[in-house]
């Protein structure tokens, strides 16, 4: 018998509160640290980074309560091969309820591609922000631990393409 999952509707959010963007997902996984979710691309389909999101592609997005970060891994809605992971800095998501997650994003954002080529995106944005000195180290301490982890691929379980298929 296939278990059920649970229906959770994710937050994003600016630094200063206001709701961004809001849409469905699934919840594959929780444990005090984390919550891994399944959602679809749910926007028209957008040339980005030498690929394109297409509506209807598979995101595993990985919430953290601990860590300044979250990481979508990106799978192609036809034959759900990765085309890489898009990571926002952000303060540590946050459990509204038990079917609702909330996240603060930073604007700072870093993609992967399946051959581990890094990018880091929306520097500007980031500095409009103006955030206080001690959100400014954390964000980019945070970038710092995202970047090593993919260099030295020390979750084998979360960078393996798949590694959380339905």
């Amino acid at each position: 018998m296939p278990e059920m999952r649970q229906a959770i509707t994710i937050v994003k959010k600016k630094p200063d509160g206001k709701e961004v963007w809001r849409y469905p997902g699934e919840v594959l996984q929780i444990d005090p640290t984390k919550v891994v979710v399944e959602a679809r691309f749910q926007r028209a389909d957008l040339p980005f980074m030498g690929t394109v999101l297409r509506e209807g592609d598979r995101f595993v997005e990985i919430y953290y309560f601990d860590r300044w970060y979250n990481i979508f891994e990106i799978h192609d809605r036809e034959d759900d091969r990765v085309k890489g992971w898009y990571c926002n800095i952000a303060r540590p998501a946050q459990m509204e309820a038990t079917d609702r997650l909330n996240y603060v994003d930073l604007a700072l954002d870093l993609w992967v591609t399946p051959q581990g080529k890094q990018t880091i995106l929306d520097e500007d944005e980031f500095k409009e922000l103006a955030l206080d000195e001690s959100t400014t180290i954390q964000a980019w301490d945070a970038m710092k631990e995202l970047q090593k982890l993919f260099d030295e691929k020390k979750e084998p379980d979360l960078l393996q393409p798949g590694s959380f298929d339905s």
